[in-house]
């Protein structure tokens, strides 16, 4: 066990290490400015100074936004439903769409649960339930997506963003804004190949959608600033904690991240160590959760996705090679809570 400390003390540090440099090195004004003299106010009280409006974490004025009446939300699975929610829990009328039926049902039997649970909680009172769900609309006919703002969540598959956004680009107006939540994949391309692609950006929200504060909001090369101050001051009504950045392989959060994942099962392939061995120790070392539960609940098909998605991007380095335990899995079916199995047994 001793040997096994040692090893993810290194890899700790490790992470720790390329959080520093991917931040502030790809991303320098990100960098703190409190460590800064000029930066103290008169009761000797750092203060955080934004020194480029356009790259940091942000609470924007609301009347940056256009006004947003109606969202809708392409793809109902996890994190559509849980997009929709958050949305409608604040107000805005929210479309959830998805071709398939039987998806539309089972994300409306999350929400309904969720808002159930909220009650129960004595979160928000049963009247504020039902005027949540009543805010919410489910539909599988593409033509109802019509909104101020698209959000999409649908399989993290170029050819398929872009034939779902060619589509609703054609029944909305040229100022719908068209926003991605995709994890990985290059908005730059995206945009590419929709129309009027200065309202195209990246939106990424964390699941659970309805609960995590963090959202990437990507901007490409042909974004307009007004669309990223629309979609950031649309995070702060949302309540959530918007982080400006421009388009790059795995944004921030998931090009940092990826070596807590592929690291652990490296360790758990090679020197044949327990993966609950592996959640533990990096637990009690402070991180609220371990690799594996937590690829559990992102999903091992999602979460494979993006390490495979940025192992293409960086031309095949070695570091960010996707593992053969997750493809297994994956190949099993075996994606994590959702199928009931991943690297844990949830049935």
């Amino acid at each position: 066990m001793t040997g096994l400390a040692a090893t993810f003390t290194f890899y700790i540090s490790l992470f720790y290490i390329l959080h520093f440099n991917v931040l502030h090195s790809t991303f320098p004004h990100l960098q703190s400015q409190t460590s800064n003299p000029k930066h103290q106010s008169p009761n000797n009280k750092p203060q955080t100074i934004n020194p480029n409006p356009k790259s940091q974490i942000f609470n924007y004025p609301s009347y940056i936004c256009i006004m947003i009446k109606t969202i809708s939300v392409a793809g109902a699975g996890t994190m559509g439903s849980g997009i929709a929610l958050c949305i409608a829990q604040h107000g805005i009328n929210t479309i959830l769409f998805d071709t398939n039926t039987a998806v539309v049902d089972k994300a409306k039997i999350a929400i309904q649960k969720n808002i159930d649970s909220l009650v129960q909680k004595n979160k928000i009172s049963a009247e504020e339930g039902t005027s949540i769900l009543q805010k919410i609309t489910y539909t599988t006919n593409i033509n109802d997506c019509v909104a101020d703002v698209i959000i999409e969540a649908i399989i993290e598959k170029m050819e398929a963003k872009v034939s779902l956004f060619t589509q609703i680009a054609a029944i909305n107006p040229e100022t719908t804004i068209l926003a991605s939540n995709t994890s990985s994949l290059s908005i730059n391309e995206l945009q590419q190949h929709i129309p009027h692609p200065e309202r195209v950006a990246g939106l990424h929200f964390f699941n659970p959608a309805q609960i995590m504060k963090l959202v990437e909001v990507v901007q490409g090369h042909q974004t307009q600033t007004s669309t990223i101050d629309t979609l950031t001051s649309l995070c702060t009504q949302l309540q959530k904690t918007p982080v400006r950045c421009i388009d790059a392989p795995g944004f921030i959060v998931n090009r940092v991240a990826r070596h807590y994942y592929l690291e652990a099962m490296r360790i758990a392939e090679h020197q044949n160590i327990p993966i609950d061995d592996i959640d533990q120790i990096l637990e009690s070392s402070g991180f609220k959760m371990g690799p594996f539960k937590l690829m559990d609940l992102i999903g091992n098909d999602i979460n494979l996705a993006v390490s495979q998605s940025l192992y293409d991007a960086f031309d095949g380095e070695i570091r960010f090679q996707p593992s053969p335990l997750q493809i297994e899995k994956v190949k099993q079916g075996n994606l994590g809570r959702k199928t009931g199995k991943g690297f844990y047994d949830y049935q």
